[in-house]
């Protein structure tokens, strides 16, 4: 196996050079990832819609197999990794199964992790579809 990438530190969003469409007052703030040899576990802090933060915690695992992880309420979101075939990259493939008060909504979709030379900026490129249409944002983080 080549060497992975380690995606490792704690990430603040850079606004000025990231992408986010209309989910940019929505869009994940900051990161807190470790990396370990078997799995990532990745903390993401968004604000919520009532107005303050909110941070979701979920652990991956790099066999392939699919984790879920509770969200607000019944909401929950589905991912599963695959790493690129040279180790730099990986993608998380995804399915959020979001609930509103009983109003239901799924969105599928892939975010693609990549580091700079430096290892310095971490930049997450998304796709996903849902109800409300195809969307791509690309978030570009700076390590603290």
């Amino acid at each position: 196996l080549p060497d992975r990438t380690n995606f490792s530190g704690e990430w603040k969003l850079n606004t000025d050079k990231s992408d986010l469409g209309q989910m940019a007052n929505f869009a994940v703030t900051s990161l807190k990832v470790n990396q370990a040899d078997e799995s990532i576990t990745i903390a993401r802090t968004a604000p919520s819609f009532q107005g303050d933060e909110n941070t979701t915690t979920e652990a991956i695992t790099f066999d392939g197999k699919t984790t879920e992880t509770k969200l607000f309420g019944e909401s929950s979101k589905k991912s599963s990794i695959k790493w690129s075939e040279d180790g730099k990259t990986f993608t998380i493939t995804y399915t959020l199964n979001l609930d509103f008060n009983g109003q239901q909504m799924t969105v599928e979709g892939t975010e693609k992790w990549s580091l700079s030379d430096d290892g310095k900026t971490l930049t997450l490129e998304t796709s996903s579809t849902s109800d409300f249409g195809d969307m791509s944002t690309t978030s570009v983080y700076d390590k603290k």
